[in-house]
């Protein structure tokens, strides 16, 4: 019992600086041209009524509250102030393939770095973050909310939650997202969107129709995150490819005659079918890979959408 105490104890700790250390790096990476960025992308959707005060020279004089007015027999405007604090919900696919990583890092390491980000930049803006965690089951939700502490509750469960699940089920966490979101929400959805004996390489048709319809009423993002040993195997002959979230075991040959070009054409094909259906739909993506520093993708991502909008 005392041995299984300090165990926990020590991987509470080593969780802790883990965390830190993520948090040190991201305040690193935030600079003001990556926060300001963030703030012009995703504005308020609107003006909210502050208050009524009284007419002075030069005020617009469409705003004037006639009612207010008539009863002060003197003229009032209506203040308004633009809609500033927005809503965040990162949405991570925490199925079994995103534990995988050829290099230093895992793709749910970059995940971890990238929520960090996200999380960090909205805080800084006084928006709200929540954080949805699914496999093929709802495995966590954390609702919107601010203060620093959330944040790092937030990066600390995308980084160490152990899930039940280990396939995806996209259709049962966008049918949630729909249910409990009652606000506009910036939605981030974090994936490696890779096929599987259990799916195929994009998402279904009903899959696709409900991301369409939370896109009608919130603004959905899409992050495809890679490792590039999934854009190439390597012409080592005979090996065992295992699903990780099946478990189920193919032999192939790696050193077969065009087996690489015919593994490079299929897995462009099932991004570019990917993304197609996406940009048809209005939905804005971006890649993220193991292999280079993930902030220059999401800083492209931010200039490419803030140059198509303004």
């Amino acid at each position: 019992m005392v041995v299984h105490q300090e165990q926990r104890q020590e991987r509470i700790q080593q969780i802790l600086k883990k965390v830190r250390r993520l948090e040190i790096k991201t305040r690193r990476l935030l600079s003001d041209p990556l926060v300001g960025a963030y703030r012009s992308v995703f504005k308020g959707q609107g003006m909210d009524f502050e208050e009524v005060r009284e007419y002075s020279p030069g005020d617009d004089v469409r705003s004037i509250d006639w009612n207010v007015s008539a009863k002060m027999n003197r003229p009032y405007v209506k203040k308004f102030r633009e809609e500033r604090e927005l809503t965040m919900l990162i949405a991570v696919d925490l199925s079994a393939s995103l534990d995988f990583g050829s290099g230093e890092s895992s793709k749910r390491d970059i995940v971890g770095e990238l929520a960090s980000v996200l999380a960090f930049s909205a805080t800084k803006n006084q928006d709200k973050v929540g954080l949805l965690l699914f496999t093929d089951r709802i495995e966590a939700y954390i609702p919107p909310n601010k203060g620093k502490n959330h944040i790092l509750r937030i990066i600390r469960e995308v980084l160490f939650f152990e899930p039940q699940g280990r396939k995806t089920d996209f259709l049962q966490a966008l049918n949630f997202l729909h249910q409990i979101l009652k606000r506009r929400t910036i939605i981030f959805l974090l994936s490696d969107f890779l096929p599987s004996k259990a799916r195929s390489g994009r998402l279904s048709d009903d899959e696709f129709h409900a991301l369409e319809w939370i896109q009608r009423r919130h603004d959905a993002i899409c992050v495809r995150l890679e490792d590039p040993r999934e854009r190439s195997i390597p012409s080592v002959g005979w090996i065992r490819w295992e699903d990780s979230e099946t478990g189920e075991q193919l032999e192939m040959n790696t050193s077969a005659k065009n087996f690489q070009e015919r593994y490079v054409q299929t897995i462009r094909s099932q991004h570019r079918q990917l993304e197609d259906r996406l940009r048809r739909c209005g939905i804005d993506f971006f890649c993220i890979s193991t292999e280079v520093p993930f902030i220059h993708a999401f800083e492209s991502f931010l200039k490419t959408r803030h140059a198509r909008r303004y």
